[in-house]
């Protein structure tokens, strides 16, 4: 029996969690292509096996390049790419990329017959359950069953993947927590709020919290999937709710620096969430808290991974490493 050689095609390679996909593949022998846009920034990011191949998976004739390749050789996919987003407003391109973009990669992964594709979901796609009941996974996707833009484009997406499955194409579905941790050359949410407290510029906090789990926890467990995950099974990578009053304690610890001292009641934040995210668009930055985020960090996030545990080994670290693993990684980087 002739063994084909595997090629990982992974798209979001320039995002925190591909990013950290790419360097797991890596140092396990794999081969990997990465998707980036004509203007990604990726030097000196990546490991440099990488072979990186230029698209747009909002056109679809972009991608062929990126499918092909020699014969003889086993294709997975890992599209991992998106636009996350705490916005209160949806716009096009959220939609086209998170959306229309999931269309064109199953497209094209079933015209090259690929062997396994991977979506990398969100537990935001999962309809929120009443507080105190815990969250496990779900075969049934619609926008209309969650709250905010991006858990209906996830939501959406996720529900066209497991169409796919139906018809016979070997998918599973992750859905990722809240990612944290280091790698994250981009600023994503979690990342901000570290990086400012750690530099002193983050004044006030607001109460709630979430779901966090680490970053290379997650790759781990969407590059298990991709090996052991069952053809349209969905697997929830999380790890443990964490109040953001905790983070913030466990930064003055690892750091020395004072505590953030105004913390905000949600009810005040949620007053002045709609004028904070107006400023910071007049800004052109980003805000760390909108209606829709503040929403979430009162949401019920009792999430399970029982399932994924399981079935693929799957087993998250203690979040408090994840957090100093990270503030040394900002450190190094001469961000803090």
């Amino acid at each position: 029996m002739v063994t084909m050689a595997v090629v990982y095609l992974l798209t979001g390679v320039s995002g925190h969690l591909g990013n950290v996909i790419a360097r797991q593949l890596v140092e396990a022998g794999q081969r990997v292509r990465g998707l980036v846009l004509p203007d990604d920034q990726i030097e000196g990011r990546l490991p440099e096996e990488v072979e990186i191949f230029i698209g747009d998976i909002t056109k679809r004739e972009s991608l062929r390049p990126f499918f092909t390749g020699p014969k003889g050789i086993s294709l997975r996919v890992i599209h991992s790419a998106g636009i996350i987003s705490i916005a209160s407003k949806a716009h096009a391109k959220m939609r086209a990329t998170n959306v229309g973009g999931v269309k064109n990669m199953l497209t094209l992964s079933q015209e090259h017959e690929v062997e396994k594709f991977i979506y990398v979901s969100s537990v935001h796609a999962i309809p929120e359950l009443p507080q105190g009941e815990t969250i496990s996974e779900v075969n049934h996707f619609r926008p209309d069953l969650v709250v905010g833009p991006y858990a209906k484009t996830k939501a959406e997406a996720t529900a066209l993947v497991l169409e796919a499955a139906a018809g016979g194409f070997d998918v599973s579905v992750v859905h990722p927590s809240g990612i944290v941790g280091p790698y994250d050359y981009g600023w994503g949410h979690m990342t901000q709020l570290i990086e400012d407290y750690c530099n002193g510029k983050l004044l006030a906090a607001v109460k709630g919290g979430y779901d966090f789990v680490d970053v290379r926890d997650v790759a781990k467990g969407t590059i298990a999937a991709s090996e052991h995950g069952k053809p349209g099974a969905c697997y929830i990578l999380s790890n443990q709710y964490i109040a953001l009053g905790d983070i913030l304690q466990g930064l003055q610890e690892i750091t020395g620096m004072p505590k953030t001292k105004l913390i905000l009641p949600l009810w005040i934040a949620k007053l002045s969430a709609p004028w904070a995210e107006r400023y910071y668009a007049i800004r052109g930055k980003r805000p760390l808290y909108t209606p829709y985020s503040l929403y979430t960090l009162r949401s019920n996030a009792q999430f399970t991974h029982e399932k994924a545990t399981a079935e693929l080994g799957y087993t998250p670290r203690q979040f408090w490493l994840t957090l100093e693993d990270t503030v040394r990684w900002l450190a190094d980087q001469g961000r803090i």
